[in-house]
């Protein structure tokens, strides 16, 4: 006990030690004025960018056509392209969540029922593997979709 004790001691000491003993003093750096990381502009897009509605932003867009040209001795080749691709946002919860949450909840009940020497081990373990089967199926499902 006096050794665990003395060492405990020691081991403070140095602690304190190292922690009191600062060769360089501190000192208070200035924050330069010149906007290095141009906080500013980000901060002028911003605020321009809240007046603005989103949907009706999003809604008035469209994209440029591209032209692509090349020349050959031939002659030239000109074709052109227009991509307007509408992404539309998936709502609600994919089915890897939901799968996953009644997995789980369906395991913690399982592995209460069936462990009956200690239901909280089993509700847990239970929890763990329906949580998991469940997001692989639901992660398989949401591939099929095209969610992934």
């Amino acid at each position: 006990m006096k050794k665990i004790l003395s060492i405990m001691a020691i081991t403070a000491a140095v602690a304190v030690v190292m922690t009191a003993c600062k060769n360089s003093p501190v000192a208070t750096k200035e924050i330069p004025s010149i906007d290095t990381i141009g906080l500013a502009q980000f901060q002028a897009w911003k605020a321009m960018n809240e007046r603005v509605d989103p949907a009706q932003m999003y809604a008035t867009t469209t994209t440029p056509k591209v032209t692509k040209t090349s020349g050959t001795k031939s002659g030239a080749m000109t074709s052109s392209t227009t991509n307007n691709a509408k992404t539309t946002k998936k709502k609600g919860w994919s089915k890897a969540a939901k799968y996953s949450a009644i997995g789980g909840g369906t395991g913690v009940v399982l592995g209460a029922i069936i462990n009956k020497k200690n239901r909280v081990a089993g509700g847990v373990i239970g929890g763990v593997l329906g949580g998991g089967l469940g997001y692989g199926i639901g992660r398989s499902q949401d591939k099929k979709d095209g969610r992934y």
